[in-house]
């Protein structure tokens, strides 16, 4: 299985706020953001892990090119990275899917934290199943500004995406396991002109693809600096 991560964004917010480094580099529990990810999915049994960051900070590139010849924490890293600024998370996953094509891949954002048991739980649970085109990661903890909220019926399977709150019990976590058959989806919303993940994830189901939910106990992400503190008691 593959492993993705847009890491493309410019953490402008962090930025704002006093931290200096760039998101992908910004440490959580004594480990880089995308060091952690890579680890994991290397643990995980990664075949490749693809990775999208922007031209406007070349220290991630730097680090990156490292990893790529060098490894991380000793570990050889099947590891293929692009260069590239994009308008949007739809387009930066957009970049990097024709090295998605040829078999399930899991995708996530670069500042998504989790816990690792229960994200070794998902891979095994998206490998086990069958006639399921994607397994997405929920949660119902919901600490998001703007969360996106998933109907899931008594099955598992999920019925629509929604921007209102009325539709609890879970919202979205930005943990994205899906099949090849997803990208052309992904093509026809990029050629309507669609920006964002969340319409994405809604024109899989009005396609008919069969999604399942997977709980997480908690997700988080790192979008402003006291997300790192809450996020190293969260991983303690």
């Amino acid at each position: 299985m593959k492993f993705a991560i847009i890491a493309a964004g410019e953490g402008s917010r962090l930025a704002n706020e006093g931290i200096s480094a760039p998101k992908p580099l910004v440490e959580v529990h004594g480990e880089k953001l995308i060091d952690r990810l890579i680890r994991i999915f290397l643990d995980n049994n990664a075949s490749e892990i693809v990775v999208i960051c922007n031209d406007l900070t070349p220290l991630v590139e730097q680090h990156l090119k490292h990893i790529q010849e060098h490894g991380l924490n000793g570990k050889s890293v099947p590891l293929r990275y692009i260069v590239k600024s994009t308008p949007s998370s739809m387009h930066s996953f957009h970049a990097i899917s024709p090295w998605l094509k040829d078999e399930s891949f899991v995708l996530t954002t670069v500042d998504t934290i989790f816990r690792e048991e229960e994200f070794c739980e998902y891979v095994h649970e998206f490998q086990r199943l069958t006639g399921v085109d994607g397994l997405m990661g929920v949660t119902d903890f919901i600490d998001d500004e703007k969360p996106l909220h998933v109907g899931v019926d008594a099955e598992g399977s999920i019925t629509g995406f929604f921007d209102r709150s009325d539709h609890p019990h879970y919202i979205s976590g930005g943990i994205y396991g899906l099949t090849p058959k997803c990208i052309t989806v992904l093509d026809e919303c990029i050629e309507r002109g669609e920006s964002r993940m969340r319409n994405f994830q809604r024109a899989l189901v009005g396609s008919g693809l069969h999604l399942k939910a997977f709980s997480f106990g908690k997700v988080l992400d790192i979008d402003h600096a006291e997300d790192i503190l809450t996020a190293e008691a969260f991983l303690s």
